[in-house]
C-alpha cells in the first residue's frame, strides 16, 4: 500500500470511511472500532475491513484474507515514523525505498461526506423545519464517539440547529464510561430530556455512526423496525429516490415483517437476508436494492454500502417537515394504515433447538396459552442465496411462524463481549387500530411464554426469569 486517507485526528465515521473509499476508488479501507460496544482499556477493539465498493468485506474476502495469514512469514513495520493527524493535506515519507514516496492524506473528517448528503436531501427545507417560524427543537446525543464532529458541522452549522442541541459530541476514547449503543438504556439521558416535553425530536448515534435510535416528544419511542419501515414509505420526500427511484428493499430475516406490508403497497420486492451489512451491499451492487435495515437499528440506502444513523436522522427530518405531523402522529399513522408489528428480542443461552424446532412433528403443534391458541404453520432453519452470485448462507437463525403470521426466531448472537448466546425475537401482527396501543410485552407474552417453553430456558440455565428488551 503506497497511500492512506486518514481522517483529521483519526476520526471518520464507519459510513464516512464507505463515502471516501467509494469517492478516491480505494482498494478498501480499515475501521478500528468499538462499534456500540464498551471501549477505552480492557474493553473492546474492533477491526473492520472494507472493500472496493465501500462495503463490508464478504465472508469470501474475509475466508482468504485468514488463509493468507497463515503463510506470512515475514512483515516490516517502521517505528519511528510520525504523522501529524491534524494537519490536513499530504505529508510524505521514504520507508527505505519500499515505496517512493508513501503518502498520507490526512482529509477533513465531516467535508466529503457532508457533500454527498447535499447532493440527496433538500438541505433547504431541513433548514427551514428547524429555523423557521414553525421550528421544532431537536436533541441529539453522539454517545462520545466519532459523531461529534459531523452533528456539530452538519445538523448545527449547516442546518441551523442551536448549538446546544447537540450533547455528548467530544469523542472520547471510552466513551464517557458507557458503552456507546443507542437505545433506552444507555442513552438514558436523552430519554429523560424528551420526556419533559420541551423537544420534539431526539436522536442517539452509536460509536461510529452507523447505527441510530428515534424519540418523539414526551420520549415516544420508535422500534428500528417501524423506522425502517416508516422511512421506506416516505422516500418521495427524499430528492435522491424521486430521481433514481425504488427498485427494492433488504431486510435481516430477524427483522419485523412491518416493511414487507410497505413494499407490498409499492410493489416492490424484499429481500430477506442473514443478519450482516454485506449481504445488502452485493444486493445494491446489482441494482435490485434501494433501502436495507437490520433490527438493531442500522439502516442506510443505495447511497452508500454501508448503514448510516445519520442519514437516517435526516430521512426523519425531511419526513417531519413534509408531513407538519409529530413523530408520535406519524407513526401511529403508519400503524393505522398498514398496522402494527408488536416486536421485541431477548437473549439466553442456546441449547440443542434445532433439532427440535426442524423436526416434522412439530409443524403440527398447537400451543394454548390463556385464551390464544398459536397453530405452527411452518418451521425451517434460514438459509439464503444471494441472487446476484448464488452463494448460500445457511444456519442463520430458526423461524417458527404460526398462521395468524406470528413469529418466533431463535438465532445465535455474534456479539464478541458476550459469550455465545441465543437471540429470541417475538413479533406479533395487529391490523386493528383499536388495538394499537398496547404495550409490546402484553401483547407479545403469549408467544414470549411459547418461546420460553420450546427452549426451556429456566429448565437449562437456573435462571428465574429473562431478560427481555423491548
Amino acid at each position: 500500500i503506497g497511500r492512506l486517507v486518514i481522517g483529521q485526528n483519526g476520526i471518520l465515521s464507519t459510513p464516512a470511511v464507505s463515502c471516501i473509499i467509494r469517492k478516491i476508488k480505494a482498494a478498501g479501507g480499515i475501521i478500528l472500532t468499538a462499534s456500540h460496544s464498551p471501549g477505552g482499556p480492557g474493553g473492546e477493539f474492533g477491526v473492520k475491513f472494507e472493500v472496493a465498493n465501500g462495503g463490508p468485506a464478504p465472508d469470501v474476502v474475509s475466508e482468504k484474507i485468514y488463509q493468507i495469514s497463515k503463510t506470512l512469514e515475514e512483515y516490516a513495520i517502521c517505528p519511528d515514523l510520525r504523522v501529524d493527524l491534524s494537519r490536513l493535506g499530504r505529508q510524505e515519507f521514504d520507508l527505505e525505498n519500499k515505496f517512493k514516496p508513501f503518502r498520507v492524506e490526512i482529509v477533513d473528517s465531516v467535508d466529503i461526506y457532508l457533500n454527498l448528503l447535499r447532493s440527496i436531501f433538500d438541505f433547504n427545507a431541513i433548514r427551514s423545519f428547524l429555523t423557521g417560524p414553525n421550528q421544532i427543537k431537536i436533541r441529539i446525543d453522539a454517545m462520545n464517539g466519532v459523531m461529534g464532529p459531523y452533528v456539530r458541522k452538519i445538523l448545527c452549522d449547516e442546518l441551523g440547529a442551536p448549538a446546544n442541541s447537540a450533547i455528548n459530541c467530544v469523542p472520547l476514547e471510552d466513551f464517557g464510561g458507557q458503552p456507546p449503543d443507542p437505545n433506552l438504556t444507555y442513552a438514558a439521558a436523552l430519554l429523560e430530556a424528551m420526556r419533559g416535553g420541551e423537544y420534539g425530536f431526539g436522536a442517539a448515534f452509536d460509536a461510529d455512526g452507523d447505527r441510530y435510535m428515534i424519540l418523539g416528544q414526551n420520549g415516544f419511542f420508535v422500534n428500528a423496525s417501524d423506522s425502517l419501515a416508516i422511512i421506506a414509505a416516505h422516500l418521495s420526500c427524499i430528492p435522491y429516490f424521486r430521481q433514481t427511484g425504488v427498485r427494492g428493499f433488504g431486510r435481516s430475516m430477524p427483522t419485523s415483517t412491518a416493511l414487507d406490508k410497505v413494499a407490498k403497497v409499492m410493489k416492490v420486492p424484499v429481500y430477506e437476508t442473514p443478519t450482516g451489512w454485506r449481504y445488502f451491499s452485493n444486493l445494491m451492487d446489482s441494482g435490485r436494492c434501494s433501502l436495507c435495515g437490520e433490527e438493531s437499528f442500522g439502516t442506510g440506502s443505495d447511497h452508500l454500502r454501508e448503514k448510516d444513523g445519520l442519514w437516517a436522522v435526516l430521512v426523519w427530518l425531511s419526513i417531519l417537515a413534509a408531513r407538519k405531523q409529530s413523530v408520535e402522529e406519524i407513526v401511529r399513522d403508519h400503524w393505522a394504515k398498514f398496522g402494527r408489528h408488536y416486536y421485541c428480542s431477548g437473549y439466553f443461552i442456546m441449547k440443542d433447538l434445532e433439532a427440535l424446532i426442524t423436526d416434522k412433528s412439530f409443524s403440527n403443534q398447537q400451543f394454548a396459552v390463556g385464551s390464544s391458541i398459536y397453530s405452527v404453520e411452518r418451521t425451517d432453519s434460514f438459509e439464503y442465496m444471494d441472487p446476484v452470485d448464488g452463494t448460500v448462507t445457511k444456519r442463520q437463525g430458526l423461524r417458527i411462524i404460526f398462521s395468524d403470521a406470528s413469529r418466533l426466531i431463535f438465532r445465535m448472537s455474534a456479539s464478541s463481549h458476550v459469550r455465545a448466546t441465543l437471540r429470541i425475537y417475538a413479533e406479533s401482527y395487529e391490523k386493528d387500530p383499536s388495538q394499537h396501543d398496547k404495550e409490546p410485552q402484553a401483547v407479545l407474552s403469549p408467544l414470549i411464554a411459547i418461546a420460553l417453553k420450546i427452549s426451556q430456558i429456566h429448565e437449562r440455565t437456573g435462571r428465574k426469569g429473562p431478560t427481555v428488551i423491548t
